[in-house]
């Protein structure tokens, strides 16, 4: 059997000292009186402590810089997703007084923790080597959008297979039986969940998804352009869609628009996000709302807590999405 690893709590538990303390003696800052020095080494080497980089790193400077890492994918400045972690994060930095080094990576170069208390990965897309070096050194790490369970980290999650599930549903219980979907990219965890929530929620229906109702997207407005044109070229066109990210939703709404087709009247349509530009479209879309924003949130203060020591046990948890309904769907009329 295993044993257990000695933290920094253990060790300031028997010195009845301060983690804080713990730290700078570590980091063997002159302010600390002679006594609790002794304590310290006392309990460092009764229960053969060795520090990880949080405990060395606590009392210096560095320890208010956390990083976030994302995999860099074309128009990332232009995505909604990216745009509401880079907010939430810098929004709770603000708050917790913290600095933020942004840094966008292919997966293949090493990350410089040198001079970071923690890192945020906003997902694991081709960077799953960068997560297990920083979970090996010892660095205080979360990683947010990815349920991940192979690796021993911290995880803020979506359930997209939730989220996937309650679109087919609301559709269903509006009566459509042709439904189509434009999938995100299903390389992407985010992307098969929500595909896979989708036809487990059709399929809970009792609805069939014909192979030629269902296209590969890729969360951008040209896939669903041509997804869009496809499905109202057809003959028995479906009278419904799911695209599953607001941005595809929206170019679909557009097609439709150009083409002469009515939303919702010839074709109801269900985006994913709730991003703000629902609002202002032609017609106000209903959108499956995943909270983006309270997840970079809460990963930030979840680090912080762990970088302090306040924290030792990993947090894993996938928040739920939620239906907003709006305007873009009705029920079917035959």
């Amino acid at each position: 059997m295993a044993r257990k690893q000695v933290s920094i709590k253990d060790v300031a538990r028997r010195a009845k000292v301060s983690i804080t303390t713990v730290s700078r003696v570590i980091n063997k800052v002159p302010t600390v009186n002679k006594k609790n020095i002794e304590r310290v080494e006392e309990a460092v080497l009764a229960l053969k402590y060795r520090p990880n980089i949080s405990a060395q790193r606590l009392a210096s400077g560095s320890n208010n810089t956390i990083g976030l890492v994302m995999p860099g994918y074309p128009g990332i400045f232009h995505s909604f997703f990216a745009v509401e972690i880079i907010r939430g994060v810098g929004h709770a930095c603000e708050s917790l007084h913290l600095d933020m080094v942004f840094h966008i990576t292919d997966g293949a170069s090493p990350i410089s923790v040198s001079y970071l208390g923690g890192i945020i990965f906003a997902d694991v897309i081709e960077n799953r080597r960068q997560v297990e070096d920083a979970v090996a050194d010892g660095l205080p790490c979360l990683v947010i959008n990815n349920v991940i369970q192979d690796i021993d980290v911290s995880y803020i999650g979506i359930n997209n297979l939730k989220g996937g599930k309650i679109a087919a549903e609301y559709l269903a219980s509006l009566g459509h039986k042709r439904i189509a979907t434009i999938t995100g990219n299903l390389k992407t965890q985010a992307g098969f969940d929500r595909f896979d929530g989708f036809m487990k929620g059709m399929d809970d229906a009792k609805l069939e998804v014909p192979k030629e109702y269902v296209f590969r997207g890729d969360y951008s407005r040209r896939s669903a352009r041509q997804a869009a044109e496809y499905f109202f070229s057809m003959e028995n066109r479906p009278t419904a869609i799911f695209a599953q990210s607001d941005d595809m939703a929206l170019e679909v709404i557009a097609v439709a628009y150009e083409m002469g087709i009515r939303v919702p009247e010839d074709v109801s349509v269900i985006g994913f996000d709730d991003n703000p530009q629902a609002l202002y479209g032609p017609v106000g879309l209903t959108t499956v709302r995943q909270p983006v924003f309270e997840m970079a949130e809460k990963s930030v203060r979840v680090l912080h807590e762990m970088i302090s020591g306040k924290r030792e046990e990993k947090l894993k948890i996938a928040l739920d999405p939620e239906l907003v309904v709006r305007d873009s769907c009705i029920s079917f009329r035959t």
